[in-house]
């Protein structure tokens, strides 16, 4: 059968030890030595809200929600608004087609 001859890494360290040479037999055992972290972390900052809002900061975003909410129901009202128009005028057309259809038969 055919064996794949991939690289593993079995220890978080940057040197690949292939499981298998070239010619198919297997790797002697090489012993390693696993690396060890030594830098220590940097302290961590205070926890802080993402976004500080001044009261005047806190309106204006208020304001802006408010406008654009506004601005979406005119544009979806709009459409609606549109909808039923065109419905209402396919509805008369039906209706005018129907009678004349109606008319010509008999």
């Amino acid at each position: 059968m055919l064996h794949p001859k991939v690289p593993t890494n079995p220890l978080p360290t940057p040197v690949v030890i292939p499981t298998r040479d070239m010619q198919g037999d297997r790797c002697p055992d090489v012993p390693t030595t696993p690396v060890v972290c030594q830098h220590t972390s940097p302290p961590t900052a205070p926890a802080q809200r993402a976004v500080q809002l001044t009261a005047g900061g806190t309106v204006a975003a208020i304001g802006l929600g408010s406008v654009a909410v506004l601005v979406v129901g005119a544009v979806l009202v709009g459409m609606f608004l549109a909808i039923a128009i065109t419905a209402a005028s396919l509805a008369v057309v039906a209706v005018i087609a129907r009678s004349i259809l109606n008319d010509h038969h008999r």
